[in-house]
C-alpha cells in the first residue's frame, strides 16, 4: 500500500505556486511521499485594496496558518519576507531551504538600467522600502525620478511596463527566477543601493508544532547559513518594531576567506518614502552558532539604529 500523501497548502498566486511545487517535489524526495498541492484563497489575493491597508503581507499568511491550525493541510509553504516576526503557537518553521538570489531588480522599457532612466521617470513598487531608498538614491545621484504605489502579480506589474503606464518597475529576483522570467530583468540592484526586505529570497516551510515525524523530515531541507541571516534580518526588523510594511531594508550576508566562511555581516537601513533620510548601519560578527546568537545580532544593530534616530522615520508602523 502506497503512503498517503501529503498536503501542502499553497497561495493559488502562479509564484506561490512555482514556489511551493519547488519545495513539494523536494520533500516528495526526502519523505518518499508523494506530495499534493492544497491551493487556499486568501484575503489578500481578493482583496484590490493597497496591502498597507489590509495588515501588510500577513494577510496571506493568516489564510495558510488557518489550514494548519485546522489540520486541512499537512505543511504550508510562505515566503519569509511575507511571515509576520512573532512566532506563532502551535506552529513551527521547520525547514528554512537554501535562500534564492535576495536582490531586487528593475524591469524597465528599452532595457534600460536605473542610472539610464529619463528624467522623471515614473517607477512603480509596493513596498515602502523601496521607495525609501530608491528616493535616496535618486538625490543622492541627482537623478529625477517618482515612485509610485502599484501591486499584483509579476504579470500586473510587468504589464505597467510594457503598456507604457510606467518607465520601470522593481520587483525581488527571486519571485522572477521561481516563475522562469528572469530574462525580462533589465537591471540587477546592487544591495549597496537598494538593501531587500528582510528574508527576501527565502522560503519558510512551517507545520504543526506536534507532529514530530513530519518537523525530522522538513528539517532535511533546512539550509542553516540561510536561517542564521534571514533570523538575524528579522531580528532586527522586530526590534525596530517595524510591521511588513514599514520602509526596513536588511541583509545579512557571510564573509568568506577562500573556501572558510569566516563571518556574518548584517546591514539594515530605515528612511522615510521621499528618500530624504535614511539611517543606514552594518555590525559584522563571528556567524551565529545558534538562534540565540543570531537573534542578538539584529537586536545590536536595530539598538545602533534606533539610537542613530531610526524610530523617527517609523512613521507607517501599526500603533
Amino acid at each position: 500500500m502506497t503512503e498517503k500523501a501529503l498536503r501542502l497548502g499553497t497561495r493559488r498566486s502562479k509564484l506561490a505556486m512555482a514556489q511551493s511545487g519547488q519545495v513539494a517535489d523536494a520533500v516528495s524526495q526526502v519523505t518518499g511521499r508523494p506530495v499534493e498541492l492544497v491551493e487556499i484563497t486568501t484575503y489578500g489575493d481578493t482583496s484590490r485594496e493597497h496591502l498597507a491597508q489590509i495588515g501588510g503581507t500577513g494577510v496571506f499568511v493568516a489564510a495558510l496558518r488557518n489550514a494548519l491550525l485546522r489540520g486541512e493541510v499537512d505543511f504550508a509553504v510562505h515566503s519569509l519576507k511575507d511571515l509576520p516576526t512573532a512566532q506563532h503557537e502551535g506552529l513551527v518553521v521547520a525547514a528554512i531551504p537554501e535562500r534564492e538570489d535576495p536582490r531586487d531588480v528593475v524591469v524597465a522599457r528599452d532595457a534600460r538600467k536605473l542610472t539610464d532612466l529619463p528624467r522623471g521617470a515614473r517607477i512603480g513598487t509596493g513596498a515602502p522600502r523601496r521607495m525609501a531608498q530608491l528616493n535616496a538614491y535618486a538625490r543622492t545621484h541627482g537623478m529625477e525620478i517618482e515612485t509610485v504605489p502599484i501591486r499584483g502579480n509579476v504579470d500586473t506589474r510587468v504589464g505597467y511596463v510594457r503598456s507604457g503606464e510606467l518607465d520601470a518597475v522593481v520587483l525581488a529576483a527571486a519571485g522572477l527566477n521561481r516563475v522562469g522570467r528572469i530574462d525580462e530583468v533589465t537591471d540587477f540592484l546592487s544591495v549597496d543601493t537598494v538593501l531587500p526586505a528582510p528574508g527576501q529570497g527565502a522560503l519558510a516551510v512551517e507545520c504543526a508544532a506536534d507532529n514530530a515525524s513530519l518537523i525530522a523530515a522538513l528539517a532535511e531541507l533546512d539550509d542553516p547559513f540561510t536561517r542564521a541571516a534571514v533570523t538575524a534580518e528579522r531580528s532586527l526588523l522586530a526590534a525596530l518594531e517595524a510591521g511588513c510594511s514599514a520602509p526596513v531594508g536588511a541583509l545579512a550576508d557571510l564573509l568568506a576567506d577562500g573556501q572558510t566562511v569566516k563571518e556574518m555581516r548584517l546591514r539594515g537601513v530605515v528612511g522615510t518614502t521621499d528618500g530624504s533620510t535614511l539611517v543606514q548601519l552594518s555590525t559584522t560578527g563571528p556567524v551565529p552558532e545558534t538562534h540565540e546568537a543570531a537573534l542578538a545580532l539584529g537586536r545590536e544593530l536595530a539598538t545602533e539604529m534606533l539610537a542613530q534616530g531610526a524610530a523617527g522615520l517609523m512613521g507607517e508602523r501599526a500603533h
